[in-house]
């Protein structure tokens, strides 16, 4: 399940809706707005390419550089490119970043001009004279090759047509008669399926190298010191709450427990008459209230039915607890991390939480299991749906939550219902 639509060519074709959606004719005018552009800059790339070849080509059959003329023409044409390169890649990039938006719905930020120097200093800059080479050079060879397919397909469909004609109609072989060119025509008419997922293929893999090229650098050191910070800010945090856990349990609780104890047995012993009872009753009230405030503290930082019951039984001790029916279907076979079980078991308690406050459902089903390393938390109802994060139902809090042990969630809420929250949380050790 997931809630989002897909947003990128890529993501796209491995649906198996594809072929009638509207990504396939997406990415064919994503290809036929490429041709203008790309043969512009091939023209260009090929003024200063054919005479480069041509000398080569000279060197190599006699030996000997070309004619003076010819180099002055290629050192000046040379210089040329490389001085122009960053200023003309600038505007193509930034209708290239535009066309990227038929087939990759992912902002891409833009990139204001940042000054000339700045062109000739920057890897962005040189990243863009980059794509444009590649854009003139290498593009324009793969749509001619696919075109070449194209016209292939489309005369293997169209021989039993063209057989009639006085000159034989050529594939791989002559066809000359229309009962020949029938089997033809049944493959052509089978592979057109398989060319529109090419289309898809190529425009999918042209606008990968555009969201690279254009896209602003990223830092891997930063990223990855960025996570390291991430999981030792969570490990000290499950490491506070452990401790804090195990004080007002072991140490504070039992103290309460003992105080509230000795005030009820100083009740018993002070006459109802007496001036000390009613402060007394006042104070064994209040040490009994904070006990009870207390415990729930203690069940709000780790509950104890998950020491107890590990993280399926809470579950169903949760369920057993709700307002509305709650079936569980838990198959969480092996041990799992503290966080991701107490990330879990909180997951549950809001969403069932949400259910009986905002929901109006009658039922509703969780479901705990493995996927590969993940454990799979998924919250169904029945309810009247259109949860939006954004009206304070915990869910933005909850995602955060989720965020913290490394994990996703992932929200499907039409109006009308049902609704679906997924968690998907790592079980790395």
């Amino acid at each position: 399940m997931t809630s989002e639509h897909p947003r990128h060519l890529a993501a796209t074709l491995r649906r198996r809706d594809w072929l009638v959606s509207a990504w396939p004719w997406r990415a064919l005018a994503y290809l036929v707005s490429t041709v203008p552009i790309a043969s512009v800059l091939a023209v260009g790339l090929l003024v200063i390419g054919a005479p480069l070849l041509a000398a080569a080509n000279a060197l190599r059959l006699h030996g000997r550089p070309p004619e003076i003329p010819l180099m002055l023409f290629l050192a000046v044409g040379s210089l040329t490119l490389v001085a122009l390169a960053p200023i003309v890649s600038f505007p193509v990039a930034a209708v290239e970043r535009w066309r990227l938006g038929l087939v990759d719905g992912r902002p891409l930020p833009a990139s204001p001009w940042p000054g000339l120097a700045a062109r000739y200093r920057t890897a962005a800059g040189w990243r863009e004279v980059a794509y444009l080479f590649w854009l003139g050079g290498f593009v324009p060879v793969a749509y001619w090759v696919f075109l070449v397919l194209v016209l292939l397909d489309v005369g293997m469909v169209t021989s039993p047509w063209l057989a009639g004609d006085t000159e034989p109609v050529v594939i791989w072989q002559p066809i000359e008669s229309t009962g020949e060119a029938i089997p033809y025509a049944i493959v052509g008419v089978l592979l057109l399926p398989v060319l529109c997922y090419g289309v898809g293929l190529l425009a999918a893999g042209q606008a990968a190298v555009a969201r690279w090229a254009l896209g602003s650098p990223v830092d891997a050191a930063a990223l990855r010191e960025v996570a390291r910070s991430r999981t030792r800010l969570v490990g000290a945090y499950e490491a506070e709450r452990r401790r804090i856990e195990r004080d007002l349990h072991d140490g504070a609780q039992p103290r309460l427990t003992s105080l509230t104890l000795q005030l009820g047995l100083a009740r018993l012993d002070v006459p109802e008459e007496s001036p000390a009872a009613r402060p007394l009753a006042v104070a064994h009230d209040q040490a009994r209230g904070l006990m009870v405030m207390l415990r729930q503290l203690v069940h709000g930082i780790r509950p104890q039915s998950l020491t107890d019951l590990g993280l399926a039984g809470a579950v169903r001790e949760l369920a057993d607890a709700a307002p509305v029916a709650v079936t569980v279907h838990a198959d969480v076979d092996g041990a799992l991390p503290e966080i991701v079980e107490t990330t879990a078991y909180f997951v549950v308690s809001e969403a069932l939480s949400n259910v009986a406050r905002h929901a109006g459902a009658t039922r509703a089903e969780v479901r705990l299991s493995r996927a590969g390393g993940d454990l799979v938390v998924e919250v169904s109802d029945d309810g009247r749906g259109g949860a939006d994060p954004a009206r304070g139902t915990g869910l933005t809090g909850l995602a955060d939550r989720v965020a913290a042990a490394d994990g996703r969630l992932l929200l499907a809420s039409p109006p009308g219902g049902p609704t679906l929250v997924r968690v998907e949380l790592p079980c790395r050790r």
